[in-house]
């Protein structure tokens, strides 16, 4: 395994870490134990998680995810063997099974976190994130800022003195963002430089060969600011392991079982996936290698978040650490972007 540091701290954490979101719908408690038993054993030493998961968000599966993890730290006693990451959920009206009121007031925060931490079955909270802005900016599957009105009004200096209070508490070490604009990222740095608050260690979103858009605007604040990027969905939901190029149909793949996530399905995704195949094959690679290796020796990435529903899809995952791309291959892969710009938004 390869290591870094969590941004602004000597928290040392694995290049690669172990998304969870699968467990408690697509894997049971038996198979997220085995899951995180293989990834410590190979040296993953950080957890990602989040209080609405399993994925798709679903009243009768909300909170699973920490279970799981809860279980496995009290099995194994290895919390603090382990840097643990979780998030609160922001306003979503199909979540409001969640609590009462889905935004980042004080008391919102106060009782997801406990809730939270319950589940998990610790008292501390590695890297409290939160999950997608409070604001009307940023949807799965839109390209950009859409001007939408909304009732939102700048509270980030609450949010940021709510999250410090925990911090004194020693429920949370420290903090970051999800799913959030480049404006957002620079406005909670902004916040807390002159307030003298909680600075965001990391920012979690999707970034992947078929989806580059971290690119403009929010990989240079993560260069100049120091922020970490945790990239999510480094596989487009298992689009860039190549196999729906087969023609075989893979009933059980989370892009079948979950319709809903359709920004990797376009004809696009599917071109520019059989061109990067092509790319991995000429150099002896596979798919999954060159795709995770790409996101991993980026500069700005701090962290790949993997996310596997078998044992063989996360060993191949994990052990796509090892691999390092050429600059040949890194202006092939470039090339392909130049045709077929980020076709899933």
């Amino acid at each position: 395994m390869k290591y870094t540091t969590l941004p602004n701290t000597d928290i040392k954490i694995s290049k690669i870490c172990l998304g969870t979101m699968t467990f408690g719908q697509q894997n049971t408690e038996a198979e997220g134990h085995a899951q995180m038993d293989y990834a410590l054993e190979k040296g993953v030493n950080f957890f990602d998680t989040a209080e609405m998961y399993s994925v798709p968000g679903r009243k009768e599966t909300y909170g699973s995810t920490e279970k799981i993890i809860g279980t496995w730290f009290k099995k194994t006693g290895k919390r603090e063997e382990i840097v643990l990451a979780s998030k609160i959920a922001g306003p979503n009206p199909g979540l409001a099974y969640i609590r009462e009121n889905m935004d980042f007031s004080p008391a919102s925060i106060a009782l997801s976190l406990d809730k939270s931490l319950t589940r998990l079955q610790t008292d501390y909270i590695d890297v409290y994130q939160l999950h997608w802005p409070e604001r009307k900016a940023n949807f799965f599957g839109q390209r950009g800022f859409k001007v939408q009105h909304d009732a939102w009004e700048d509270n980030i200096q609450n949010v940021l003195e709510t999250l410090e209070g925990f911090i004194k508490e020693g429920k949370i070490k420290h903090i970051g963002l999800s799913n959030e604009t480049p404006w957002g990222i620079m406005r909670f740095l902004e916040e807390s430089k002159y307030q003298n608050l909680p600075r965001i260690k990391t920012i979690q979103n999707p970034y992947s060969l078929l989806n580059r858009l971290f690119e403009t605007g929010s990989a240079e604040i993560c260069i100049r600011e120091n922020v970490g990027l945790l990239a999510y969905s480094p596989m487009a939901f298992g689009v860039l392991s190549g196999k729906f190029l087969t023609g075989e149909s893979h009933p059980n793949a989370r892009i079948k079982l979950f319709p809903q996530f359709s920004r990797y399905n376009s004809a696009q995704c599917t071109e520019a996936t059989r061109l990067y195949q092509e790319i991995a094959k000429k150099n002896g690679l596979t798919l999954a290698e060159l795709s995770l290796a790409f996101v991993t020796q980026q500069a700005f990435v701090t962290s790949t978040i993997i996310g596997a529903t078998t044992m063989e899809q996360l060993k191949e995952n994990i052990a796509s650490i090892d691999v390092v791309l050429s600059d040949e291959i890194l202006k092939e892969i470039d090339a392909v972007q130049a045709i077929i710009p980020d076709p899933a938004p």
